[in-house]
């Protein structure tokens, strides 16, 4: 999909790019899986605001999306490409040949009239959907289980893959695309291909309007809070925030701070971090 620009009648569309949309097959989604998205700005069921800069935008309906594969050795036609405002990446209507529809995430190179399929006996073609055991390794994935049944949960993101690297027992070993490497039962399931959609990340937004379309508040910084409000905040006119380091508004450290769980038990499955260290 390409980026397309836009003539500069303002100061703020000069610099504006967004998509154009030539993958899109698709303009309005399948009647019976959606549902009506319930907003709530951020706040949990006592009202209080627990993820900031959430709130408004334009209002979505949400799209089922397959995300664990389990129709098996049923073959699916490729019917839309469609958008998907609820995600980076566009998603792909299938039709099975007993009649059953789904959403799916779209990868790259998939086209309406394709034939995609589940399970241990499908071929390992752009988007047919295996356990990581029946694939070839050095073959770039999307769309991956972290724990057998549960659903894909890893590599999801418009234009990013992971490559399998090798299998040994029962786990494989993926290249993450953050750089990490890690284990994965072996027999988790995984979508073949690279997610579609990669321009996505090159999308200039252009103004502060759109990103509230979006459902995106504005960020404030700690500095010109009250000091009430920020452990930045307060001081006469514009001052240092008075700290040895940057702190969030809760008082912890803001950069560099180690947060994951030493005694985790999943940090035997990571090889190696997205750093290039090993987990200890």
């Amino acid at each position: 999909m390409g980026i397309k620009t836009y003539n500069p009648y303002t100061p703020s569309r000069r610099n504006m790019t967004g998509s154009d949309f030539s993958e899109i097959t698709k303009s309005t989604p399948e009647k019976s899986l959606v549902y009506s998205l319930k907003k709530n700005a951020g706040r949990n069921n006592q009202g209080k605001i627990t993820v900031r800069h959430h709130g408004g935008g334009s209002r979505r309906k949400y799209r089922l999306i397959d995300f664990k594969r389990t129709i098996d050795d049923i073959p699916a036609t490729v019917v839309a490409i469609e958008y998907d405002p609820n995600r980076s990446a566009n998603i792909a209507l299938i039709t099975y040949a007993n009649g059953k529809k789904a959403y799916i995430l779209a990868p790259e190179g998939l086209q309406v009239g394709m034939k995609v399929m589940n399970g241990e006996n499908a071929e390992a073609r752009i988007g047919n959907c295996m356990p990581l055991v029946n694939i070839p390794i050095g073959t770039m994935v999307h769309n991956v289980e972290l724990y057998p049944g549960r659903g894909a949960q890893l590599v999801r993101s418009a234009g990013v893959g992971a490559q399998l690297m090798a299998k040994e027992g029962k786990y494989a070993t993926l290249r993450l695309p953050s750089g990490e490497m890690r284990m994965v039962p072996i027999i988790c399931r995984a979508t073949i291909g690279v997610v579609g959609n990669g321009d996505h990340a090159l999308i200039n937004v252009g103004k502060a309007g759109r990103k509230r379309h979006m459902g995106i508040r504005p960020t404030v910084r700690g500095s010109v809070m009250n000091p009430n409000d920020h452990p930045h905040g307060g001081g006469e006119g514009k001052t240092s925030i008075g700290r040895p380091g940057p702190c969030t508004p809760w008082g912890k450290p803001a950069l560099g701070l180690k947060t994951r769980n030493k005694k985790k038990k999943s940090n035997k499955l990571i090889v190696r971090r997205r750093d290039g260290k090993a987990i200890n």
